[in-house]
This record gives structure tokens, sequence and C-alpha cells, in this order.
């Protein structure tokens, strides 16, 4: 079992739900990531999503795409990437780690450093998932079986838009938890519509059986609260982004923590009212 799935399970016994915050490793400083992940942790945070750098961020918004302009010119790649989860688990063994991203840097590491070469090193620095944007369900059984082999998960966008067959062919490789993406377009776009999102969760749960999460145009404690209604997760990415571009370096980990902290507190309030 993976480190995600202890993770989400031992919050499922306890009545909790997982709150999953976004950052783009690299920004704003090439030396931060590591500081503002452990920000995130003291405040509440339970998986980390970290964002792969790329100059063709399709699925992004431009909040995150600007976060990713500077991770470039700061010089952070994939191999980079790779060390900061590395030496975070010095500190850190247990909050699961996600790499998020797209096919490209993926598939230019393997050219570099040989065939698997991307997933044996995620695995010998710490990494526990993969959230590749644009790696296709139906081509990815393989992909996801050397994830396994080595106690890690592939994970999946679904959308609004995405058909049956999509959430069947999702469901027969997914593991860890899946991402609904509760809007249409890219990151930070438009404002949510929690009737909606209530609605589609549990025509997902008809052909997922693993935990859904909900994210894109979360941005507040309230949403989150909401949102945890009915999800298993809450994913929080551009308005992290957000206050961590408007703060000074040396305060961004604070900054990062208390956003936490107050999204993590409304979350455990829904969960405490349920239990009253």
């Amino acid at each position: 079992m993976s480190r995600i799935q202890i993770t989400l399970n031992t919050l499922s016994s306890q009545g909790k739900k997982a709150l999953i915050p976004y950052l783009m490793a690299g920004f704003p400083e090439r030396d931060s990531t590591l500081g503002l992940m452990q920000g995130l942790v003291q405040g509440g945070a339970d998986i980390i999503e970290l964002g792969i750098p790329f100059s063709d961020p399709m699925a992004d918004g431009p909040v995150i795409q600007k976060a990713a302009e500077k991770a470039i010119v700061n010089k952070v790649g994939l191999a980079q990437v790779l060390e900061m989860v590395k030496s975070f688990r010095t500190q850190n063994q247990h909050t699961p780690i996600v790499l998020m991203g797209y096919a490209n840097p993926v598939e230019q590491y393997d050219l570099q450093h040989g065939v698997n070469a991307f997933v044996e090193d995620a695995h010998k620095c710490g990494v526990d998932g993969m959230l590749i944007v644009d790696y296709p369900p139906n081509e990815c059984t393989e992909f996801a079986a050397e994830l396994r082999a080595r106690g890690m998960d592939l994970i999946f966008l679904l959308a609004p838009t995405s058909t049956e067959k999509r959430m069947q062919e999702v469901a027969k490789v997914a593991s860890g938890y899946v991402y609904y993406v509760s809007l249409k377009g890219v990151t930070g776009a438009g404002n949510l519509n929690t009737d909606e999102v209530q609605a589609m969760i549990p025509k997902i749960r008809q052909h997922v059986k693993i935990p859904v999460g909900v994210g894109f145009g979360i941005r507040d404690a309230k949403t989150a609260r909401t949102v945890s209604q009915v999800a298993d997760a809450v994913v929080i990415g551009s308005r992290l982004i957000e206050l961590i571009r408007e703060a000074t370096p040396s305060a961004a980990p604070e900054v990062a923590q208390t956003f936490m902290a107050s999204i993590r507190a409304a979350m455990d309030e829904q969960t405490n009212s349920e239990v009253l």
C-alpha cells in the first residue's frame, strides 16, 4: 500500500478529508521550496502536489504559468525537483508527495538517463505519486504498473466534460486518488459552482472506487469546507501561489502555513459538525 493510500485511509477512518496544496517547485526562488513544503505540513497539509516547471503548461492558468516561468529562470528542472523531494524526505517520512506536470520533461529525463530512469529515480528520492496531465489513461497501463511495483500511484484528472468512457478508462489504471477539475478551463479560472461539484461527484463514484479530490477554483476556507462535504480531498493551487508571490521570500513559509491552517480549520469544523 502506498503512502498516499495509507494517508487517505487513515483520514477516512478519522472522519476527515485530505488537504492537498499545490506548489510550483523552484518558485519564487530556487531554494524556496523546502521551507514552503515544511510550512504547508505545519499548517495541516496531508499531501503535497509539487509542480514540475515546464514551458508550455497547457492546463494551467496565468498564475501557475508565471510561477513555472520563474522557476525555469531559476534553472529548476525535473532533476532539481527530485533533489528537493530527496531533501524533504530527510526531515519528513510521512507526508506523501505527488509530482504534477507534463509528458515532455518526463520523456526527456528518460532520454537522458535511460528507460524508466524517471520512475526509478523518483522512487529513490521518495516520491509517492505522479499526475502527468497529458498522459492518456488508455496508454498508461505499463507506466502505472511500473509505479505500483515501487509503491507509487498514478493519478488522473477528470473534468465536468469527462464522459463515462473516460471515467471507466481512468478507473482501470488510476490509484491513490483521482483529481476532479471542478471548472471548465485552466487553473485559477472562473468561479467554482459548488452545486455542480456536488452533482458530479456521485457520477464519478459510480465508476471510480478510489478517493476523489476536487481542485481548480478553491480559493478560501468557506469554499474548501463546502467541497469537503462531498469530496475526499480538497486541492488548492492558484490562490496559494498568489499568496506566496505577494509575500517576501523569508515570510512566504509562514504565509503558506497560516493559509493552510485556515483551510484545515474550516474542513475540520465541517467534520466536527457532522459528528455532532
